[in-house]
C-alpha cells in the first residue's frame, strides 16, 4: 500500500480511501496496486466484514489519470481490472461513499460496489466517448443491468454528467445525503452489514452476484453448493442460540 490508498479499520468495517485529492482522485497504477494490496490483506481478516470505498477531499474519483495514460501508466492490475476491483470485486460487501465527481473509471468503481451512498451534490457519468475512449472497465457492461436500457444508453453515449438524485430515482443509488455526509451514511450501512454473520454475508453476496444467469432447473442445486456449509457452521448454531437466549450473537466466522 502507499499514501495514495488509505485504510482505516474500525468496528468490523474497513474504509478504503483513494487519496489523490489534488487530481480529483484520478486513478493511476499506484492506486490500483494499492487497492489490490489492501484487499489482499483485508479479505483474510476476520475482524473485517464489510468495506466502504471513498475518495479524499470531497471527490470520489474523476476516473483514469489521463496524464499517466499518455506516459504508459495504466491503472489496471492483471486479473483484477481497473482500480484493482472492476474485473474481480471483493468477496466481502462494498459500500461506495460518493461526494463530488464519480466519472468514467470513477463511476465504474462505483458500479463494482454493492451499495451506493451519494451526496446530493454528487455527479456521475461515463465521458469516455468525449475523449475518444470507451468505458471498458465495466461501465457499458454493468450499467444496462442496473438501470433501464434507454437511460443507460443515454448516459453511455452522451458522456454527460447526471446528478445523484436522478440515479436514486433509477435505483442505482441507495441513499442520497446532504453534502459532506455520504461517508457517515455509508459507514452506518456498512456497520449494519458487519453486525451479521461473516459466512452468511459471503454466501449471500456470492449468490446475488453469480445467480443472474442460472437457469430455473439448476438454481437450487447451485445455491445448495454455496449455502450448505453455512447452515452447518458454528455461526449458524450461535445465531440460533443467541436468538433463543435473547442476547447478541458472538460470531466466529466459522
Amino acid at each position: 500500500m502507499s499514501d495514495e490508498v488509505l485504510v482505516e479499520v474500525e468496528g468490523g468495517i474497513a474504509v478504503i480511501t483513494i487519496n489523490r485529492p489534488r487530481v480529483k482522485n484520478a486513478i493511476n497504477g499506484t492506486v490500483a496496486r494499492g487497492v489490490v494490496a489492501a484487499l489482499d490483506e483485508l479479505e483474510e481478516r476476520k475482524d473485517v466484514a464489510a468495506y466502504v470505498l471513498t475518495g479524499a477531499g470531497g471527490t470520489f474519483s474523476a476516473g483514469m489519470d489521463l496524464k499517466g495514460f499518455l506516459t504508459g501508466d495504466f491503472p489496471h492490475v492483471e486479473g483484477r481490472g481497473f482500480g484493482g476491483i472492476t474485473e474481480a470485486p471483493p468477496k466481502k460487501p462494498v459500500v461506495a461513499a460518493v461526494e463530488g465527481y464519480a466519472l468514467a473509471g470513477g463511476f465504474e468503481l462505483v458500479l463494482s460496489c454493492d451499495i451506493v451512498v451519494a451526496s446530493e451534490e454528487a455527479k456521475f457519468g461515463l465521458p469516455e466517448p468525449k475523449r475518444g475512449l470507451v468505458a471498458a472497465a465495466g461501465g457499458v457492461l454493468r450499467l444496462p443491468r442496473r438501470i433501464p436500457y434507454h437511460i443507460a444508453m443515454e448516459i453511455a453515449l452522451t458522456g454527460d454528467h447526471y446528478p445523484a438524485g436522478r440515479l436514486y430515482e433509477l435505483g442505482l443509488v441507495n441513499r442520497v445525503t446532504p453534502a459532506g455526509e455520504a461517508l457517515a451514511a455509508a459507514k452506518e450501512i456498512a456497520g449494519k452489514i458487519a453486525a451479521n454473520a461473516p459466512l452468511a454475508l459471503l454466501a449471500t453476496k456470492r449468490l446475488v452476484t453469480e445467480s443472474a444467469d442460472w437457469s430455473q432447473a439448476e438454481m437450487f442445486a447451485k445455491q445448495a453448493s454455496i449455502v450448505n456449509s453455512v447452515f452447518g457452521s458454528k455461526d449458524a448454531m450461535e445465531g440460533a442460540a443467541a436468538f433463543a437466549e435473547k442476547r447478541a450473537p458472538r460470531w466466529a466466522g466459522e
